[in-house]
C-alpha cells in the first residue's frame, strides 16, 4: 500500500459516508445538518502542508459541506455531482495529473466509476461488499470517524513526510 501511495499528488474525498457517517440530520427549520470528525480535517490540514492537493467530488450540495470546505482550505470542491466522472476528468486536466496520481476515498455505487479509476482506491468499512472488492484499502476507521484521517497519514507515511510533521509538534 505504501508503494501505491507514494506518488499520490491529489487526494479526491467524498462526503457522506467518507467525511461523515453517513447519517443526515434536519433541524427545526429543516436545514441539513453534518458532523465532521476533527481528526480527518487535522490529517487534511497536514496533508495539504506537504504538497499533495485534497478535493471534494460530491453528489449533494449542502451549506454544511460548503462551510467545512471552506474551514479546511480545499480549493477543489464539486458538489451535486451526480455523475462525478466529468468532475473528476476536468480536475486531473485542471492539476495536469494522470490517475497514476491520485487517490480517492468513496463508499457507494456512485463512487464505482472513480473508485475503479484511480491508481489508489479506498472505502471505509461500512460500505457495501460491491465497493469492498473493487478497491486496494478498506480503512480501519469509518466514515466519518477518522477514515479520512488514516489515509491521509498513509500517504505522508509512504512519501516520508509523516516524521517531520510528528517532529514539527514533538518540538514545539
Amino acid at each position: 500500500m505504501l508503494e501505491k501511495a507514494k506518488n499520490i499528488r491529489l487526494l479526491i474525498l467524498d462526503v457522506d459516508g467518507v467525511l461523515t457517517s453517513g447519517v443526515i440530520y434536519y433541524g427545526p427549520q429543516g436545514h441539513e445538518l453534518k458532523g465532521f470528525h476533527i481528526h480527518d480535517g487535522l490529517g487534511i490540514k497536514l496533508l495539504q502542508k506537504t504538497g499533495v492537493t485534497v478535493a471534494v467530488i460530491s453528489g449533494k450540495t449542502s451549506s454544511a459541506v460548503e462551510k467545512r470546505i471552506q474551514d479546511l482550505a480545499i480549493k477543489h470542491a464539486y458538489l451535486g455531482q451526480e455523475d462525478k466522472l466529468p468532475a473528476y476528468e476536468s480536475l486531473k486536466q485542471q492539476l495536469q495529473l494522470t490517475d497514476q496520481q491520485i487517490a480517492f476515498i468513496g463508499d457507494d455505487l456512485p463512487d464505482l466509476p472513480l473508485l475503479r479509476r484511480v491508481h489508489l482506491a479506498v472505502t471505509v468499512p461500512q460500505a457495501p461488499e460491491v465497493i469492498k472488492q473493487r478497491v486496494d484499502l478498506i480503512t480501519k476507521n469509518k466514515g466519518g470517524k477518522g477514515a479520512v484521517r488514516e489515509v491521509c497519514e498513509l500517504i505522508m507515511n509512504a512519501q516520508g513526510h509523516y516524521q517531520t510533521v510528528i517532529q514539527s509538534y514533538l518540538s514545539r
